[in-house]
Order: C-alpha cells, then structure tokens, then sequence
C-alpha cells in the first residue's frame, strides 16, 4: 500500500514502548500505534514524547500506522493542518 492511499491524522505522541514504536492519540482521542516512515529513518529524523505528528493510517488496520511528518508545536490555524 502506498503512502498516498493512507488516511492522514494528526495527533500527539504520548509515549514510546520500544522497538521502533510510539503511541499516538489522534485528535479524535483514539490511540494508535505508529512506527516512522522510511524517509523519517533515512534522513535521521528523531520523535520524541510530546511532538506533533501526521499519521498515516490504512483503511484495513486502523490500530497501526507510519508518521510521515513531525512537528515540534501545535498548529495555530487549519491550513497548517493541511500539509
């Protein structure tokens, strides 16, 4: 499954239980768990517990996904929200 099929969410990372994995509460208030995606590992980007990400999740498992971007703050409007 490509990236582009994916359902994009944003949420928060509230913890990080190991092997590569994080806990992610999606606005909505669901909790799902999210590894990095293949650019994120390659250029060395790092998560840590409190950042906001963008999550893609796919329409046939909706407990896992792959963050695809990482922001250290909040976004202030809606149009940073469509990234």
């Amino acid at each position: 499954m490509s990236k582009e099929e994916l359902a994009k969410f944003d949420g928060v990372i509230i913890a990080t239980p190991g092997g590569g994995h994080y806990l992610v509460q999606l606005e909505s208030g669901k909790t799902v768990t999210a590894k990095l995606a293949g650019k994120m590992k390659q250029n060395k980007i790092r998560c840590i517990v409190g950042d906001f990400v963008t999550v893609g999740i796919s329409i046939y498992d909706l407990n896992n996904g792959i963050i695809l971007f990482r922001r250290n703050k909040r976004p202030s409007s809606p149009t940073e929200i469509k990234r």
